[in-house]
């Protein structure tokens, strides 16, 4: 089901107007797209390498954009929809526990969305919907989002074509490695 659009957005790729295209699939892949923008930046960088700082800026505005917009969809239909249906059942006092816990961890359940292959859409909604302080969700978006299409831009900018099976294929094992690092060195920097 999702190769068709796999293929479209490989496609736009190559348009003359394959920036702003990037642009646009990677506002609308933070909070209802399922395609990364990664798909389009791989071939964009490989044809012109010289444009690859510009390709992972474009990608990383249009995402913490992007953001933004899941992060309001989060908001205002949890606000609209949601909470009258768990104050009607009784379970708004649960509600707001989770939200609390949820955005204790805010800053890293948004970095690791950010920068890993869980769906960034998700957390986007979510700090939404829990009131994350919009300071450090716009923030730790910025720095996931950074870290994620310059570190690809970086790799395709120095080794090219090589290195694309590797980042199509690995790159996420990759990141997801580097955050559990993350947490484990500062777990350990914590209780030792």
């Amino acid at each position: 089901m999702l190769r068709p659009l796999y293929d479209r957005t490989m496609a736009l790729a190559s348009h003359p107007k394959a920036m702003w295209w990037l642009a646009f699939v990677a506002f609308i892949e933070s909070s209802v797209f399922p395609i990364p923008p990664d798909v389009m930046m791989i071939p964009m960088i490989l044809a012109r390498p010289s444009r690859a700082w510009a390709v992972a800026l474009v990608a990383l505005v249009a995402s913490v954009l992007g953001g933004l917009l899941g992060y309001a969809i989060g908001a205002l239909a949890f606000e609209g929809i949601g909470q009258p249906i768990l104050q009607a059942m009784g379970k708004a006092d649960a509600m707001a526990e989770f939200n609390t816990r949820f955005n204790d961890f805010g800053f890293w359940a948004v970095l690791i969305a950010g920068i890993t292959p869980f769906p960034y859409k998700v957390i986007t909604i979510m700090s939404g919907w829990t009131g994350m302080p919009i300071a450090t969700f716009v923030a730790t978006s910025i720095l996931a989002r950074a870290l994620r299409f310059f570190i690809v831009a970086a790799l395709l900018w120095k080794f090219g074509a090589p290195v694309r099976d590797f980042i199509e294929k690995r790159l996420g094992l990759v990141f997801t490695a580097f955050v559990l690092l993350l947490i484990g060195g500062f777990v350990a920097v914590k209780y030792l």
